[in-house]
């Protein structure tokens, strides 16, 4: 199964993702949860983006924070409103929020 998890929470931990059964797991970051693409505490980037390859930050939620573009994690695919929609409905058969 291909699984989308939109991401909210900067707090989350990864224990939760550990449990989650996917084929192919996706991260879209949005809402607090951009901040895991952008912030390094003690120097190491989120334990969140070494779960998966297909990292997804949404661009207005990096505006409303005041981050920009090239503050994110090379890993991590910069996407607006839209793409996400096509994430949702056409790269993964499940979605989840955390």
């Amino acid at each position: 199964m291909k699984m989308g998890v939109l991401v909210s929470d900067y707090k989350l931990k990864t224990d939760t993702l550990d449990r989650l059964k996917a084929e192919k797991l996706g991260l879209i970051l949005v809402a607090n949860g951009v901040y895991h693409a952008t912030i390094k505490e003690g120097g190491k980037p989120s334990q969140l983006l070494d779960k998966t390859s297909n990292l997804y930050v949404l661009s207005e939620d990096l505006q409303t924070r005041g981050l920009k573009d090239s503050d994110v994690d090379s890993r991590v695919k910069v996407v607006n409103y839209g793409d996400v929609v096509d994430l949702i409905f056409n790269e993964f058969e499940k979605t989840v929020w955390l």
